[in-house]
């Protein structure tokens, strides 16, 4: 599992509506990683392509 202090706080996933897709989002917020805004869906003229930014929380007690 990757350490959570090298990942970024803000990241956008894209790719092909399909399990992979959400297999990916979900790993990002078993890293703790919350959803930000809906995703966006857009019609490539071959399959549905989305996208979904997340954010992962500043940890507040370091401060």
């Amino acid at each position: 599992m990757a350490d959570v202090d090298d990942l970024p706080r803000y990241r956008v996933l894209t790719g092909p509506d399909d399990a992979s897709f959400c297999r990916r989002v979900s790993e990002a917020l078993d890293l703790g990683y919350e959803l930000h805004g809906s995703p966006a869906v857009t019609f490539n003229g071959d399959r549905v392509i989305v996208a979904q930014a997340l954010v992962r929380p500043a940890d507040t007690d370091a401060r």
